[in-house]
């Protein structure tokens, strides 16, 4: 009996150290990948984080060099949505802004600062056309000058206001006609034609709206005027 209870204990014994090495391993090995995880944690790359594409000023495809100014400029829907002239990242003239109107938008940049001088616009439907003559007269040299049509920008216009922005590099102002969509970005004082210049007849075969073409949207980059 006595044998037989001493066995019991050592087979007892044996179970309990078995189970305590059992655990005591499952521990260990617990924390060895624990601390593993952690190490290589630590020298994982990041995870790449997605990215927007970069917006560039007025919303251009690409940006301009420093030493130019960025633009885009939208010609009117029809006779319901006013044009957007968009230089160096400020709105200068929209319908959110309600400073456009029927006719020809005009906006004009200090060619040297980029700032604006001056906004107006001119009904060439039942509009004086002599307010706009006015106007082109008194632009001073060095200028930057937007223009974006809305409606009808051409019933009005005679040849003194045609010859006049003509001189600030337009090609198109000669043909200009009743609701052709045009946009145009000139100088005063330009010694060549300017390339920033856009223009689409009203043709009933190939409007896309009722009686209206399809809006006319360009963008680009205007060299800064240097002292000389």
């Amino acid at each position: 009996m006595m044998r037989a209870g001493g066995l019991l204990k050592l087979v007892v014994l044996v179970s309990v150290l078995f189970v305590v090495v059992f655990l005591a391993f499952e521990l260990l090995e617990s924390n060895m990948n624990l601390n593993l995880g952690k190490v290589l944690a630590r020298y994982a790359p990041a995870e790449t984080v997605p990215t927007s594409p970069p917006r560039h000023k007025c919303g251009l495809s690409k940006p301009c060099p420093e030493d130019h100014f960025a633009f885009k400029i939208t010609s009117g829907a029809a006779s319901v949505v006013g044009p957007k002239i968009c230089f160096q990242d400020n709105v200068l003239m929209s319908g959110l802004k309600n400073n456009v109107g029927r006719g020809i938008n005009i906006a004009l940049i200090n060619g040297k600062t980029s700032e604006l001088t001056k906004t107006d616009s001119f009904d060439m439907w039942s509009g004086d056309v002599e307010q706009l003559i006015k106007f082109l007269k008194e632009i001073e040299d060095g200028s930057i000058v937007m223009m974006a049509t809305f409606d009808d920008p051409g019933t009005k216009l005679n040849d003194e206001a045609r010859n006049l922005i003509a001189e600030l590099g337009s090609t198109s102002i000669s043909i200009l006609g009743f609701r052709d969509n045009w946009v145009f970005v000139g100088g005063k004082g330009i010694k060549t034609k300017s390339p920033f210049e856009q223009h689409i007849k009203n043709n009933a075969e190939t409007n896309k709206y009722d009686g209206w073409p399809e809006v006319l949207e360009m963008e680009g980059c205007i060299p800064m005027k240097h002292e000389t």
